[in-house]
C-alpha cells in the first residue's frame, strides 16, 4: 500500500487509454497558453466570490481572512466502469449508515448484538438522547453525504479505492465540484468535443428533488429553505449557491420563529410555513431551548417541532454519530449486518487508539502514522508522521497519552496522483475525491464524479483546502 499510483501514466510512462486523447491535447498546449487561462480562471472565481474564510487566520488590519480555493486545470478523468463500481459502493455504503443510524436511535441490535460497542455509540459526542424513538421519513438520516476516497497503489502497479471517511452530517464543497466544471467548459470548449463526459450541473435539480421527496407527511408543495450560519461561515458561498441554484430561500436562525408546532419563516408578505431545512448549521447551535443556549444560529422551538413531524432537517440531528472517525472502522461489520453483503469499498485499516494494544502499536509507529482526532476535520487535529519532526511527534504523543479515546490511526497510504499544472510546469500531486450521495427512502442518486481535491505543495498528503490544498475537475468518460 505503499508506491504511488499514478492516474495518467501506467508502467514505464506509458499513458493509460481513459487519458490518451486528453495528453496528447494537452502535448500541444504552450505552457504560456495554460499560465494564461489560470489566471483567467483565477479572475473569475475572484469576480463571482467563490472563496472560504480561514478561521483563525487575519489579515493585517485584524480581520479575518478569504481565499480563493485554488484550482488545477488538469482534470481527474475516471473510466466508465470503475465509476459504476464505485458508484454501486457508494449506494451500499450510505444505505448501511442510513440504517445504523436509525437502529442506533430505535432498537439498537446492531449494540446489543456487539458489533459495535455500545459505550462507543451512547457515550459517544455525536449521540443525540433527544432522537431516542424519533420517527423520520423514509428511515433516511443523511440525505446527502459526501464520502472521501482514496487510491493506493499496489506493488504490482495496480491501483484500489479506499474509503477515507464519511461525511453525514453537513458535507461540503459541492458548489466548487459545479463550479470547476463550469470554468473548464468555458476555458477548454474543445476538450468536451472529444471527449464523452458524464454531466454534474443537474446536482442542485436531484438535491432539491431529493429534499421536496422527504417533506413531512401530507405535504404536497413544500417550501424549501437552505439555513446557514451566516456570511461570516466559511462556507457560506455554498450555502447562498445552492439555495439560488435550487431557487429557495437563504435564510438564517433569525429569519424563523416557531408557531403553533410549525416552524415559519418571516417574508415581506408575512409569515410562510415552511417544511424542509437543509442545514448548514451544526446540531449544537439548532435551538437554543434543547442544545447550547448561547446559540443564535438556530431557531427556538425547532426541536419539538422536529420530533412531532412538523419539519424535516437535512440531513437529521444526530447523524454525526455515523461518521464520527471512531465508528468508521465497524461500517464494513454494519453492511454485513444490515444489508447481509460483502462491502464492495473497503476502509483503510484503522486503529482506535481507545484500544490498549491499538494505543500501544501507535505511540510506538507514530512517525509512521496518520493519527486524528475523531471529531476532527479540515486536516486540523491531526499529525502526519512521516512529516513531522521528533518534537511534534513527542509532543502529539502526549496528548494522545492523556486522551487516547480522542484519536485514532492509520497507515500512511501513498494517495494517488495525477498530474497537476503548479508554477514550474506539469507535476504530479496527490488528490483524493469526494462523490456525493443523495438519499431520499425512495432512492439513492449521484451524478457522476465528485470534489477531487490535490495537495499542492509537493511531497504533501493533505488535501484540505484549509491547509493549502486545491481542486480539479471530475471527468466520469460515459465511453
Amino acid at each position: 500500500m505503499k508506491s504511488s499510483f499514478d492516474e495518467m501514466n501506467g508502467a514505464h510512462q506509458q499513458v493509460r487509454d481513459h487519458y490518451k486523447t486528453y495528453q496528447q491535447w494537452l502535448a500541444r498546449q504552450p505552457e504560456a497558453s495554460m499560465h494564461a487561462r489560470r489566471e483567467e480562471a483565477e479572475m473569475i472565481f475572484r469576480r463571482v466570490g467563490i472563496t472560504f474564510a480561514v478561521y483563525g487566520a487575519k489579515d493585517e488590519d485584524g480581520a479575518g481572512t478569504e481565499r480563493l480555493i485554488p484550482f488545477d486545470l488538469i482534470p481527474r478523468v475516471i473510466p466508465r466502469q470503475e465509476w459504476v463500481d464505485m458508484e454501486a459502493g457508494l449506494r451500499q455504503r450510505v444505505n448501511a449508515l442510513n440504517r445504523f443510524i436509525h437502529d442506533v436511535y430505535h432498537g439498537q441490535e446492531i449494540l446489543k448484538a456487539g458489533i459495535v460497542p455500545a459505550e462507543q455509540v451512547l457515550k459517544n459526542a455525536q449521540y443525540r438522547p433527544e432522537m431516542a424513538g424519533v420517527n423520520v421519513p423514509g428511515d433516511v438520516y443523511s440525505h446527502t453525504s459526501g464520502i472521501d476516497i482514496v487510491r493506493a497503489g499496489n506493488p504490482d502497479g495496480s491501483g484500489n479505492y479506499y474509503v477515507l471517511e464519511d461525511n453525514l452530517r453537513v458535507p461540503s464543497g459541492v458548489s466548487y465540484m459545479l463550479e470547476n466544471r463550469k470554468m473548464m467548459m468555458r476555458l477548454f470548449p474543445d476538450l468536451f468535443s472529444m471527449h464523452r463526459v458524464a454531466p454534474v450541473q443537474h446536482y442542485p435539480d436531484l438535491l432539491l428533488e431529493t429534499l421536496r421527496a422527504v417533506a413531512p407527511a401530507g405535504v404536497n408543495e413544500p417550501t424549501v429553505v437552505v439555513l446557514t450560519p451566516g456570511m461570516y461561515n466559511s462556507a457560506y458561498f455554498e450555502h447562498a449557491f445552492l439555495a439560488q441554484q435550487m431557487g429557495v430561500e437563504l435564510v438564517e436562525g433569525q429569519d424563523l420563529f416557531v408557531r403553533e408546532g410549525f416552524v415559519y419563516m418571516r417574508t415581506t408578505q408575512g409569515p410562510r410555513r415552511v417544511d424542509v431545512i437543509y442545514r448548514r448549521v451544526d446540531d449544537d447551535f439548532l435551538d437554543p431551548q434543547a442544545f447550547r443556549p448561547d446559540s443564535t444560529l438556530g431557531c427556538a422551538g425547532l426541536l419539538d417541532v422536529y420530533r412531532a413531524g412538523n419539519i424535516t432537517l437535512s440531513n437529521a440531528i444526530g447523524t454525526g454519530i455515523a461518521d464520527d472517525k471512531s465508528i468508521y472502522p465497524y461500517v464494513p461489520k454494519m453492511i454485513e449486518f444490515y444489508l447481509g453483503e460483502k462491502p464492495i469499498l473497503h476502509n483503510v485499516p484503522t486503529y482506535l487508539c481507545r484500544e490498549k494494544d491499538d494505543l500501544q502499536y501507535v505511540l510506538d509507529h507514530m512517525h509512521e502514522l496518520v493519527v486524528k482526532e475523531v471529531h476532527g476535520a479540515g486536516g486540523y487535529g491531526m499529525l502526519v508522521g512521516p512529516a513531522a519532526t521528533k518534537a511534534e511527534i513527542a509532543e502529539f504523543s502526549a496528548v494522545v497519552k492523556g486522551n487516547p479515546t480522542n484519536y485514532i490511526a492509520q497507515p500512511t497510504l501513498s494517495l494517488s496522483t495525477c498530474p497537476t499544472f503548479v508554477e514550474a510546469g506539469i507535476a504530479p500531486r496527490h488528490i483524493d475525491l469526494r462523490p456525493y450521495v443523495l438519499s431520499s427512502g425512495k432512492g439513492v442518486q449521484t451524478v457522476p464524479g465528485g470534489l477531487t481535491r490535490v495537495a499542492l505543495k509537493e511531497g504533501s498528503l493533505v488535501v484540505n483546502s484549509s491547509q493549502g490544498g486545491g481542486t480539479k475537475d471530475t471527468w466520469v468518460l460515459e465511453a
